[in-house]
């Protein structure tokens, strides 16, 4: 990671993976214990919540520290094709 808060960030999102890989083991259980389908789902559907927002947090960073930084060091080609395939990914 780079730029400025970058401690703050990962602690941050740390944080949030701790918490969606708590979340995944909880699933993991329920589904060993045959817990019905459709709570299964409701914890499933919040996993997916919680890595977008973790995304949406990454992504904040990035876009806060990492492409200035890029911009400076002018690679701005470079950082705009990438910034384009993560969007291209994200519509997919």
């Amino acid at each position: 990671m780079c730029g400025v808060g970058i401690m703050k960030q990962q602690q941050s999102l740390g944080a949030r993976l701790a918490s969606i890989e708590g979340h995944v083991t909880a699933i993991r259980r329920m589904v060993d214990e045959d817990v019905y389908c459709i709570d299964v789902l409701r914890q499933t559907y919040a996993v997916e919540r919680a890595l977008k927002r973790f995304e949406a947090e990454l992504l904040r960073g990035h876009l806060a520290s990492c492409v200035p930084t890029a911009l400076k060091e002018g690679r701005k080609s470079e950082i705009l094709a990438e910034l384009g395939d993560v969007f291209e990914l994200a519509r997919r």
